[in-house]
Protein backbone atom coordinates (compact mmCIF):
# COMPACT_ATOMS: atom_id res chain seq x y z
CA UNK A 1 0.00 0.00 0.00
CA UNK A 2 1.26 3.42 -0.87
CA UNK A 3 2.37 6.24 1.69
CA UNK A 4 2.17 9.63 1.94
CA UNK A 5 2.85 12.41 4.10
CA UNK A 6 1.17 15.49 3.69
CA UNK A 7 1.48 18.94 5.57
CA UNK A 8 -0.77 21.51 5.87
CA UNK A 9 -3.60 19.09 5.39
CA UNK A 10 -6.15 20.05 7.65
CA UNK A 11 -8.21 22.26 5.15
CA UNK A 12 -7.22 23.71 1.55
CA UNK A 13 -5.00 21.96 -0.91
CA UNK A 14 -3.88 19.89 1.58
CA UNK A 15 -6.81 18.42 2.63
CA UNK A 16 -8.47 17.65 -0.92
CA UNK A 17 -5.46 16.04 -2.20
CA UNK A 18 -5.66 14.09 0.84
CA UNK A 19 -8.71 12.75 0.16
CA UNK A 20 -8.15 11.85 -3.19
CA UNK A 21 -5.24 9.57 -2.36
CA UNK A 22 -7.45 8.34 0.12
CA UNK A 23 -10.01 7.30 -2.25
CA UNK A 24 -6.96 5.88 -4.13
CA UNK A 25 -6.29 3.58 -1.18
CA UNK A 26 -3.24 5.67 0.00
CA UNK A 27 -2.12 5.67 3.71
CA UNK A 28 -1.17 8.81 5.36
CA UNK A 29 0.45 10.48 7.67
CA UNK A 30 -1.24 14.37 7.79
CA UNK A 31 0.28 17.18 9.55
CA UNK A 32 -1.40 20.83 10.50
CA UNK A 33 -1.01 22.89 14.16
CA UNK A 34 -4.72 23.20 14.42
CA UNK A 35 -5.96 19.86 16.01
CA UNK A 36 -9.62 20.15 15.48
CA UNK A 37 -9.36 20.88 11.27
CA UNK A 38 -7.15 18.33 10.78
CA UNK A 39 -8.56 15.29 12.64
CA UNK A 40 -12.03 16.30 10.73
CA UNK A 41 -9.33 16.23 7.39
CA UNK A 42 -8.63 12.92 8.39
CA UNK A 43 -11.98 11.27 9.68
CA UNK A 44 -12.84 11.81 5.90
CA UNK A 45 -10.22 10.30 4.09
CA UNK A 46 -10.94 7.49 6.93
CA UNK A 47 -13.76 7.07 5.25
CA UNK A 48 -12.25 5.43 2.00
CA UNK A 49 -10.76 2.42 4.16
CA UNK A 50 -7.47 3.95 4.47
CA UNK A 51 -4.94 4.10 7.22
CA UNK A 52 -4.73 7.69 8.47
CA UNK A 53 -2.78 9.43 10.93
CA UNK A 54 -3.00 13.04 11.98
CA UNK A 55 -0.52 14.19 13.88
CA UNK A 56 -0.85 17.98 15.33
CA UNK A 57 2.04 20.40 14.93
CA UNK A 58 4.71 22.71 13.50
CA UNK A 59 7.02 21.46 10.81
CA UNK A 60 9.15 23.77 12.06
CA UNK A 61 10.30 22.15 14.52
CA UNK A 62 12.43 19.29 13.96
CA UNK A 63 10.65 16.79 16.51
CA UNK A 64 8.05 17.02 14.92
CA UNK A 65 8.79 16.35 11.45
CA UNK A 66 10.84 12.77 12.85
CA UNK A 67 7.45 12.14 14.24
CA UNK A 68 6.10 12.29 10.47
CA UNK A 69 8.59 10.32 9.62
CA UNK A 70 8.23 7.90 12.21
CA UNK A 71 4.66 7.26 11.25
CA UNK A 72 4.96 6.66 7.65
CA UNK A 73 7.62 4.01 8.92
CA UNK A 74 4.99 2.55 10.84
CA UNK A 75 2.50 2.09 8.27
CA UNK A 76 4.98 0.71 5.93
CA UNK A 77 7.09 2.90 4.25
CA UNK A 78 7.11 6.70 2.68
CA UNK A 79 6.48 6.92 -1.29
CA UNK A 80 5.16 10.49 -1.45
CA UNK A 81 5.80 13.99 0.66
CA UNK A 82 4.35 16.45 0.08
CA UNK A 83 5.23 19.86 1.15
CA UNK A 84 2.62 21.92 1.46
CA UNK A 85 2.44 23.67 4.37
CA UNK A 86 3.15 27.74 3.98
CA UNK A 87 3.23 30.50 5.62
CA UNK A 88 2.82 34.28 4.60
CA UNK A 89 5.25 36.00 6.35
CA UNK A 90 2.62 39.06 6.80
CA UNK A 91 -1.33 39.02 6.97
CA UNK A 92 -2.24 40.97 5.24
CA UNK A 93 0.33 41.30 2.77
CA UNK A 94 2.90 44.58 2.89
CA UNK A 95 5.14 46.01 0.37
CA UNK A 96 8.50 45.18 1.02
CA UNK A 97 9.25 48.73 2.69
CA UNK A 98 6.51 47.51 5.26
CA UNK A 99 7.25 43.81 5.63
CA UNK A 100 8.56 43.14 9.42
CA UNK A 101 11.93 40.80 9.02
CA UNK A 102 10.87 38.95 11.66
CA UNK A 103 7.86 37.96 9.14
CA UNK A 104 9.87 36.97 5.72
CA UNK A 105 12.16 35.03 8.64
CA UNK A 106 8.93 33.12 9.65
CA UNK A 107 8.05 32.41 5.57
CA UNK A 108 11.72 31.20 5.09
CA UNK A 109 11.60 28.92 8.15
CA UNK A 110 8.23 27.20 7.32
CA UNK A 111 8.69 27.30 3.30
CA UNK A 112 11.78 26.54 3.06
CA UNK A 113 13.41 25.60 5.81
CA UNK A 114 10.94 23.41 6.91
CA UNK A 115 10.18 21.56 3.80
CA UNK A 116 14.13 20.54 3.32
CA UNK A 117 14.14 19.33 7.30
CA UNK A 118 11.60 17.30 6.54
CA UNK A 119 13.10 15.79 3.21
CA UNK A 120 16.03 15.02 4.72
CA UNK A 121 14.45 13.50 7.49
CA UNK A 122 12.47 11.34 5.12
CA UNK A 123 15.29 10.86 2.56
CA UNK A 124 15.96 7.00 3.37
CA UNK A 125 12.38 6.17 3.50
CA UNK A 126 11.92 8.00 0.12
CA UNK A 127 15.20 6.49 -2.10
CA UNK A 128 13.42 3.10 -1.01
CA UNK A 129 9.75 3.74 -1.65
CA UNK A 130 7.78 4.00 -4.51
CA UNK A 131 6.45 1.71 -7.23
CA UNK A 132 8.88 -2.15 -7.10
CA UNK A 133 11.40 -0.05 -4.68
CA UNK A 134 12.27 2.42 -7.96
CA UNK A 135 12.61 5.97 -5.60
CA UNK A 136 9.64 8.04 -4.05
CA UNK A 137 8.56 11.22 -5.13
CA UNK A 138 8.43 14.93 -3.57
CA UNK A 139 6.24 17.43 -4.61
CA UNK A 140 6.57 21.02 -3.31
CA UNK A 141 3.87 23.69 -3.26
CA UNK A 142 4.81 26.45 -5.35
CA UNK A 143 3.21 29.59 -6.33
CA UNK A 144 2.83 31.97 -9.35
CA UNK A 145 4.66 34.68 -7.13
CA UNK A 146 7.76 32.24 -7.08
CA UNK A 147 8.07 33.61 -10.88
CA UNK A 148 6.36 36.76 -11.68
CA UNK A 149 6.61 39.91 -9.61
CA UNK A 150 3.33 40.77 -7.34
CA UNK A 151 3.14 43.90 -5.31
CA UNK A 152 2.75 42.74 -1.67
CA UNK A 153 3.44 39.27 -2.40
CA UNK A 154 7.73 39.98 -2.44
CA UNK A 155 8.79 37.90 1.27
CA UNK A 156 6.20 35.06 -0.06
CA UNK A 157 7.39 35.01 -3.51
CA UNK A 158 11.13 34.99 -2.21
CA UNK A 159 10.07 32.09 -0.12
CA UNK A 160 8.53 30.13 -2.51
CA UNK A 161 11.04 30.97 -4.92
CA UNK A 162 13.92 29.35 -2.84
CA UNK A 163 11.67 26.29 -2.22
CA UNK A 164 11.37 25.75 -6.48
CA UNK A 165 15.59 26.08 -6.66
CA UNK A 166 15.82 23.85 -3.42
CA UNK A 167 13.34 21.54 -5.62
CA UNK A 168 15.36 21.50 -8.61
CA UNK A 169 19.10 20.94 -6.97
CA UNK A 170 17.13 17.64 -4.72
CA UNK A 171 16.33 16.63 -8.46
CA UNK A 172 20.08 17.14 -9.27
CA UNK A 173 21.04 15.00 -6.26
CA UNK A 174 18.79 12.23 -6.45
CA UNK A 175 17.85 11.25 -9.96
CA UNK A 176 16.05 8.16 -8.13
CA UNK A 177 13.60 10.37 -6.68
CA UNK A 178 10.99 12.22 -8.79
CA UNK A 179 10.94 15.88 -7.38
CA UNK A 180 8.34 18.25 -8.49
CA UNK A 181 7.70 21.75 -7.28
CA UNK A 182 3.55 22.48 -8.43
CA UNK A 183 2.05 25.92 -9.34
CA UNK A 184 -1.47 24.81 -7.99
CA UNK A 185 -2.80 28.77 -9.73
CA UNK A 186 -5.25 30.42 -8.08
CA UNK A 187 -7.58 29.08 -5.44
CA UNK A 188 -10.22 29.95 -2.94
CA UNK A 189 -8.16 29.46 0.61
CA UNK A 190 -7.82 30.84 4.36
CA UNK A 191 -4.61 31.40 3.08
CA UNK A 192 -5.34 33.38 0.19
CA UNK A 193 -8.05 35.19 2.03
CA UNK A 194 -5.51 35.85 4.84
CA UNK A 195 -3.04 36.93 2.28
CA UNK A 196 -5.49 39.58 0.78
CA UNK A 197 -8.85 40.17 2.78
CA UNK A 198 -10.40 42.24 0.43
CA UNK A 199 -10.39 40.32 -2.83
CA UNK A 200 -13.48 38.90 -3.06
CA UNK A 201 -13.38 37.92 -6.86
CA UNK A 202 -14.31 34.18 -7.86
CA UNK A 203 -11.56 31.66 -7.40
CA UNK A 204 -12.05 27.88 -7.84
CA UNK A 205 -12.16 25.45 -5.01
CA UNK A 206 -8.68 23.77 -4.37
CA UNK A 207 -9.91 20.32 -5.18
CA UNK A 208 -10.10 21.56 -9.01
CA UNK A 209 -6.11 21.95 -8.90
CA UNK A 210 -5.96 18.11 -7.53
CA UNK A 211 -5.91 16.22 -10.85
CA UNK A 212 -3.03 17.94 -11.87
CA UNK A 213 -0.64 16.45 -9.14
CA UNK A 214 -2.51 12.85 -9.41
CA UNK A 215 -1.45 13.37 -13.14
CA UNK A 216 2.22 13.90 -12.16
CA UNK A 217 2.31 10.14 -9.57
CA UNK A 218 0.02 8.44 -12.29
CA UNK A 219 3.14 8.93 -15.20
CA UNK A 220 5.78 9.11 -13.08
CA UNK A 221 7.96 6.89 -14.99
CA UNK A 222 7.19 9.02 -17.67
CA UNK A 223 7.38 12.59 -16.10
CA UNK A 224 10.33 14.04 -15.44
CA UNK A 225 11.45 16.08 -12.56
CA UNK A 226 10.96 19.61 -12.56
CA UNK A 227 8.48 22.54 -12.02
CA UNK A 228 4.97 22.32 -13.27
CA UNK A 229 1.74 24.95 -13.32
CA UNK A 230 -1.42 22.71 -12.40
CA UNK A 231 -3.64 24.21 -15.28
CA UNK A 232 -1.28 22.98 -18.01
CA UNK A 233 -1.22 19.57 -16.59
CA UNK A 234 -4.82 19.34 -16.36
CA UNK A 235 -5.03 21.12 -20.22
CA UNK A 236 -3.08 18.79 -21.25
CA UNK A 237 -4.69 15.62 -19.89
CA UNK A 238 -6.00 14.36 -23.38
CA UNK A 239 -2.09 14.37 -24.94
CA UNK A 240 -1.53 11.19 -22.75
Amino acid sequence: MAVAIITGASKGLGRALATALAERGWDLVLDARTGNALEDAAREARKYGTRVVAAVGDVTDAAHRAELVAAARGLGGLDLLVNNASALGAEPLVRLEELPLEGLRAALETNVVAALGLVREALPLLRAGGRDGDGGAVVSVSSDAAVEAYGTWGGYGASKAALDQLSAVLAAEEPGLRVWAVDPGDMRTDLYAAAVPDDDAWRPEPAAAVPAFLRLLDERPRRASGRYVASALVETEGDR
